[in-house]
């Protein structure tokens, strides 16, 4: 009886964790750039009570499962003109630009093409993101912009032979989410480096939107939802089965 406790109990965690994890995205479906999460389930141990884990009988029993992973999605997703021409969109999967924390030096990966002519300390004029990081060109050094021809809106062109890099890894699926869109290279991960991306595709002008398909994610709202509610179904029923239990004692 306790095995039906702790199935139920781990049964319903799981949905929580995906109902979680559908809910983030379904609250980022209108942020540019933003890639959805699929959570994936594991199973836990189970065995059989007749034979082989592997044989099919029936006196097979299992511990549940939990979800194991949230890979991030990071297919292109559709453009939006923007008319501005500091706003960018890259075209090829698993590409991002590459940006640098002012304070920290500490350098992520984003999708997210909103930028602007951002001043620093020196006076001189760099590409920024919306959080002031600082956009990085094909040689991993900031964009520097034409100082002449930034306005007050932060609008602006970078400077002669100034060109946005575009990075890519191996293995994206494997990249830590940071937050505000943007990733990095775990610690320890040397097998997951990132490399500049030649002759990549980059429309200006445009932004590309999040990927989150609405009617997938209402249909995963409700899978989550049903699974919760039938997990502790169980916890009831195997609750007035130990009370009868007890009760006969």
């Amino acid at each position: 009886m306790d095995m039906s406790f702790w199935t139920a109990s781990i049964g319903a965690e799981a949905a929580q964790n995906k109902l979680n994890i559908v809910s983030n995205n379904l609250a980022n479906v209108n942020n540019n750039g933003f890639k959805t999460k699929n959570p994936e389930f594991a199973e836990l141990v189970n065995y059989n009570l007749n034979g082989p884990r592997e044989e099919r009988t029936d006196l097979q029993a299992g511990a549940g499962a939990i979800v194991n992973q949230a890979p991030t999605n990071f297919s292109t997703s559709s453009i939006t003109n923007t008319e501005r021409k500091m706003d960018y969109a890259l075209t090829g999967d698993n590409e991002f630009f590459l940006v640098q924390d002012q304070e920290t030096g500490e350098q992520t990966l984003t999708r997210t093409g909103h930028f602007h002519a951002g001043q620093r300390a020196d006076g001189s004029y760099v590409l920024m993101t919306d959080s002031n990081k600082i956009v990085l060109n094909t040689d991993r050094q900031p964009v520097v912009m034409n100082m002449d021809k930034v306005s007050d809106d932060g609008e602006g062109e970078p400077a002669e032979g100034q060109t946005i890099g575009v990075y890519t890894v191996p293995y994206p699926s494997r990249l830590l989410n940071t937050g505000d869109n943007e990733f990095q290279v775990r610690d320890g991960d040397a097998n997951n480096q990132i490399t500049a991306v030649q002759n990549p595709a980059i429309m200006q002008g445009v932004l590309e939107q999040s990927n989150v398909d609405v009617a997938r994610e209402m249909v995963n709202t409700i899978e989550a939802q049903r699974a919760f509610s039938y997990t502790l179904r169980m916890v009831t029923t195997s609750d007035e089965i130990a009370e009868t239990i007890n009760s006969l004692r």
